[in-house]
């Protein structure tokens, strides 16, 4: 779900080709070891970074008109309840009225990458509550299921 950084992928490649060369030679273990110990020390870091990317407020309302037609021009504001996991949102304007009571439904957010990245759950018949959950966390509430997570969205769902 999360791409990595250019940085990130080029680290990975530079491990990947220093592990292949060495062990198509033979090269002494001390060497080996160090080699670990400097992989170590660039990689970490950089896993700890990718880890700080939180998803924002602004980000999490971006993503539910992206991922239902229904909601666009709603104007959502978003508030984390649970950092990175679950948010509670509230729509400027109802929804399109496609949908006669809005309580309970569910519908699916579109991150800015275009990929499926969470759903949330209508609080209000009006539909102009919600409470949204990324990732995983979006499957456990059975707001999407495991195999859309992470997918790429062609636009927003209609209907």
């Amino acid at each position: 779900m999360t791409e990595l950084s250019p940085r990130l992928t080029q680290l990975g490649n530079a491990l990947e080709a220093a592990a292949v060369a060495d062990l198509a030679g033979a090269r002494r273990p001390r060497r080996r070891l160090a080699l670990i110990a400097i992989s170590a020390a660039i990689l970490i870091p950089g896993v700890a970074y990718a880890a700080e990317q939180f998803i924002s407020n602004p980000e999490v309302a971006a993503s539910m008109p992206a991922g239902t037609l229904s909601l666009a021009g709603t104007e959502p504001t978003c508030t984390t309840v649970k950092a990175d996991v679950e948010f509670h949102c509230v729509l400027a304007k109802a929804p399109a009225p496609e949908v006669s009571d809005w309580k309970g439904t569910v519908e699916p957010t579109v991150n800015a990458t275009k990929h499926v990245n969470g759903g949330c759950r209508s609080l209000t018949s009006k539909g102009t509550e919600w409470e949204c959950y990324i990732g995983q966390a979006a499957v456990d509430q059975q707001i999407v299921g495991q195999s859309l997570l992470g997918q790429v969205s062609h636009g927003p769902g209609v209907g």
